[in-house]
């Protein structure tokens, strides 16, 4: 039997492979291991949120992405009788580095992260499957089927389920998976499309439901995603048949031949079905989920991975902070308690938009064909309407401020981020003062507060930042982001009292 790991990752999809990037860049002792024999080589989840893309910047990783993938931030919405250029990611944007939505593979995007695993000597176990799991002790004895064959067992103090919505993980962990299925199916395509306008996604709102093209740019340009129409057999998805019901959807718009969508050249093809189904804890003992093993939903709004990754990078740290005796095992109780509501409002917000997009109820019929296109004019006008809807899609609007992380000292600055917010990246830059792995203590004001951490055991894990009044609070403030780029302490003046009980809270041993 080999030493003891302190965390066996389970799943080498984005999340496991986002969770392993994070827990190397602490040093933790970890495997990751996957059933599949490679990486996924479909397009799968295509788009990339701004919070994501702000998360995983420390680790070096971003720039990579988006050199490779595409920075659309136009929507082209086809209406019958009418097409509305909407724009996109042109409100509540300004605090981020990244305002744009960024389609990608996710075969890219695995291909990056596993990239960045190999750079720091770590090894992607492909083909090893867990088995089975007992708890032994203060560790989980984890029994593994290797390529060959054999079987091998490890002990590790935590197993993480990022294995998807069949994840052995919870099952093992006695975790139930609540929820239903749609009884939609859907056709989803990667290929060339002759006749739609490059650089924008389309979506096509008729009456039997809705059409989406999103630029890909590799293995195709486009992908498409379609209901199935209804009384349309079972059978084999072939380019002819999707060829035949983009042509039904989209003639009903008065279009000329010469407008005509011609779909050609796929290089995958299939047809699924689409579940709501959410685990009813993200934790039991040692045992954690994340991603799909957590919450599965309809793909509505590009959540799904982004998700993931965000809870992948949200128990990592803590994670590593517990194993290396940084932190107490109580930090491990804040992961469920702040990534379970995000979940549960991801689940709620896909299913609503899902159900407006393609439910047969006659009333939204009726509002997708003959409402929307006098609607979505005016919608277009307002902007504190589409800056809310996205803070709420590209995730920068998640926040912890009722978890039991988040503290606010005894005078509440009078603007700024809360305790429990992300950290914006106002003024532009102020990301980079974060990047590196561990707590950032934000000081601003006078000089006089202090500008160095005395060695207690922990002081490689806080860095101390003067921002004088270049910073998002226009008052003397001092707050500490957590490595995960969230404010989880805040308060106005210099009587550091309360950061230093925070501290004696969840990293014990520094002394300010």
């Amino acid at each position: 039997m080999t030493a003891p790991l302190d965390v066996l990752v389970v799943g080498a999809g984005p999340t496991g492979l986002a969770l392993a990037t994070q827990l190397r860049a602490y040093d933790t002792p970890f495997r990751i291991v996957d059933r599949s024999l490679d990486r996924a080589r479909e397009s799968r989840a295509p788009a990339i949120q701004p919070r994501t893309l702000e998360m995983l910047a420390g680790f070096g990783v971003t720039d990579d992405l988006v050199e490779r993938g595409s920075t659309a931030v136009r929507l082209h919405l086809h209406l019958p009788r009418r097409e509305l250029q909407v724009p996109v990611f042109d409100v509540g944007c300004e605090d981020t580095p990244y305002p744009f939505l960024l389609f990608l593979p996710q075969s890219e995007t695995e291909a990056v992260l596993t990239a960045r695993l190999a750079a720091r000597d770590v090894t992607v176990e492909r083909g090893t499957e867990l088995v089975s799991t007992e708890r032994e002790g203060g560790y989980v004895r984890c029994r593994l089927r290797c390529p060959d064959g054999s079987q091998e067992t490890v002990r590790a103090r935590y197993v993480v389920g990022c294995d998807g919505a069949h994840s052995t993980v919870r099952t093992q962990a006695g975790i139930a998976f609540e929820g239903h299925a749609y009884p939609q199916t859907f056709f989803l395509a990667d290929l060339e499309v002759e006749g739609l306008e490059p650089g924008a996604a389309h979506t096509y709102m008729t009456a039997a439901g809705m059409l989406f093209f999103f630029p890909l740019g590799t293995p195709a340009t486009w992908r498409m995603i379609a209901m199935r129409p209804p009384g349309l057999r079972g059978g084999e998805v072939t380019l002819s048949l999707l060829q035949q019901l983009v042509d039904d959807w989209t003639t009903d718009r008065a279009w000329h031949d010469d407008h005509r969508l011609i779909l050609r050249d796929p290089v995958w093809m299939t047809a699924f079905r689409i579940h709501n189904r959410g685990a009813t804890h993200y934790r039991n003992g040692p045992f954690f989920l994340a991603g799909d093993a957590a919450h599965i939903h309809s793909p509505a709004g590009g959540q799904g991975m982004n998700t993931g990754i965000q809870d992948a990078l949200n128990l990592g740290w803590k994670l590593a902070h517990v194993c290396r005796g940084a932190s107490p095992e109580s930090l491990l109780e804040t992961y469920e308690a702040e990534r379970a509501p995000v979940g549960h409002g991801v689940r709620r917000l896909t299913d609503r938009a899902f159900t407006l997009g393609t439910s047969g109820n006659p009333a939204l019929r009726l509002a997708r064909t003959h409402l929307a296109p006098r609607l979505a004019p005016l919608l277009l006008r307002t902007t504190r309407p589409r800056a809310r809807l996205f803070r709420t899609v590209s995730e920068l609007g998640i926040h912890y401020r009722r978890g039991p992380a988040s503290t606010t000292g005894p005078h509440r600055p009078r603007q700024g981020p809360r305790a429990g917010d992300r950290l914006p990246d106002v003024p532009p830059g102020l990301h980079q003062h974060t990047a590196a792995p561990g707590y950032h203590l934000l000081l601003t004001g006078p000089a006089h507060l202090p500008s160095a951490v005395p060695a207690g055991g922990r002081h490689d894990l806080l860095s101390v930042h003067h921002l004088g009044t270049d910073s998002p609070w226009p008052d003397v403030t001092h707050a500490l982001v957590r490595p995960d780029g969230y404010v989880g302490y805040v308060a106005r003046g210099d009587d550091l009292t309360g950061l230093r009980t925070y501290l004696e809270r969840w990293l014990p041993g520094l002394v300010l």
